[in-house]
């Protein structure tokens, strides 16, 4: 983004990062630039950590900054993922059935009721060390390793949660965007389904469509209100094998794919925002559901790896392959990097994807030349590793591709 034409100025974040226990860290910050900007400014959050931290550090803000005014904490307690558990249950918004233990044998025991594989969370991902194996999301496969996860909460900083798993399936993963003015009324809304997702079935969106439906619409609509949301959040649904939608993750800011929801005059929810918190109209929106919104380099990889990758049976079906093709109803593709005319973002985009698998290859290859003897030998041995299950999947693990070769 850097590279964009359109960017007029950088600054500088916070030395060392934004830090969640130092949130003053970014109030210092926040008004070095407002004063090196020299007037208000509309700030907008794009993390789950800067949208806690700027709600924390927002009365210290007051004449620098206009940004959505939330009550209490509410960015917090809704990216918190045992908090949320309990928002659904009290405003009847369906959610995986979850289990909050209390002990290592509490959380062996909720497995086993739960079912087998389950989904193991951390409620505040945000707080996790660096570099201690530790995901925000694992899927676990025995009560042991239940236990295991539980006996490192005091590591992980936050409450260990488990969840029954929904199987991920062709036509399973949809989200909500929105924006919101004061007392949760929208402004601009939509539903859309996941085609295509990096990695495949677990991860962002590499391809989604704006579609309308009813059911995740009104779930939005419903906690929007009754939390008396201001600003954008993006909202993550996975429907059951009975068909019945349910919420797994609340992000109070927007999401990468946010551009999806544009209306036919071009207002997408940052617009919105900005309008709403510069005191102007904002329009009425126009169309827009059929929108297609595409990530060029993950929806490569995510097509590549997801041909004729199996999927196990619903119910009442053979067993047979997601079929990982789009849908070829028509709609207005958005690029996630392409535009005709501010080219630059879109060839760095190219540089860099290209450069990390020129890197990935040099490191297979050199591998491979270290495990060759020195002298006389003429034969080697090839051991070829299976990828580790990565800790963020939640589907079945795919059939397994080498990503390292060695020879000895």
């Amino acid at each position: 983004m850097g590279r964009s034409r359109y960017l007029h100025a950088v600054h500088e974040g916070p030395a060392g990062g934004l830090d969640p226990e130092r949130p003053e860290a970014l109030l210092e910050c926040l008004v070095g630039v407002s004063e090196r900007i020299g007037r208000p400014a509309v700030l907008f959050a794009m993390d789950d950590l800067s949208a806690i931290t700027v709600a924390r550090i927002a009365p210290g803000l007051d004449g620098r900054f206009r940004i959505p005014r939330q009550p209490g904490g509410l960015p917090e307690r809704v990216a918190d993922k045992a908090e949320l558990a309990g928002l659904c249950g009290r405003w009847d918004v369906p959610h995986p059935e979850t289990v909050v233990p209390a002990s290592a044998a509490e959380a062996a025991e909720a497995v086993w009721r739960l079912g087998l594989p389950a989904v193991a969370k951390w409620s505040r991902p945000w707080l996790l060390p660096g570099g201690r194996g530790l995901r925000s999301t694992t899927l676990v496969h025995s009560a042991a390793e239940a236990r295991g996860l539980y006996e490192r909460s005091q590591e992980a900083g936050s409450r260990l949660l488990l969840q029954r798993f929904l199987p991920a399936g062709p036509d399973t993963d949809w989200f909500f965007h929105g924006c919101f003015t004061r007392g949760g009324r929208p402004l601009l809304t939509g539903s859309g389904r996941k085609e295509l997702s990096w990695p495949v079935r677990t991860g962002l969106t590499a391809r989604g469509r704006w579609l309308p439906d009813p059911a995740v619409e009104e779930a939005g609509l419903r906690l929007a209100e009754r939390l008396g949301y201001e600003g954008i959040l993006d909202l993550d649904f996975r429907r059951d094998e009975l068909g019945c939608f349910r919420l797994v993750d609340f992000n109070p800011r927007p999401g990468a794919q946010f551009r999806l929801f544009t209306d036919d005059a071009g207002l997408d929810v940052v617009q919105a925002l900005y309008l709403d918190l510069t005191g102007q109209q904002v329009p009425t929106p126009t169309g827009g559901p059929g929108r297609v919104f595409l990530a060029e380099n993950y929806a490569l990889l995510a097509t590549v790896r997801g041909l004729g990758l199996p999927r196990p049976p619903r119910r009442g079906e053979a067993p047979g392959v997601v079929d990982v093709r789009p849908s070829r109803a028509p709609g207005r593709i958005e690029a996630a990097w392409f535009a005709g005319d501010d080219l630059w973002p879109f060839i760095a985009m190219i540089t860099a994807f290209l450069g990390r698998g020129a890197r990935k290859g040099a490191r297979v290859v050199r591998s491979a030349l270290r495990g060759f003897p020195a002298r006389g030998r003429r034969t080697a041995r090839a051991v070829v590793r299976t990828p580790r299950q990565r800790g963020t999947d939640l589907a079945p693990p795919a059939p397994a591709e080498p990503d390292e070769l060695v020879a000895r």
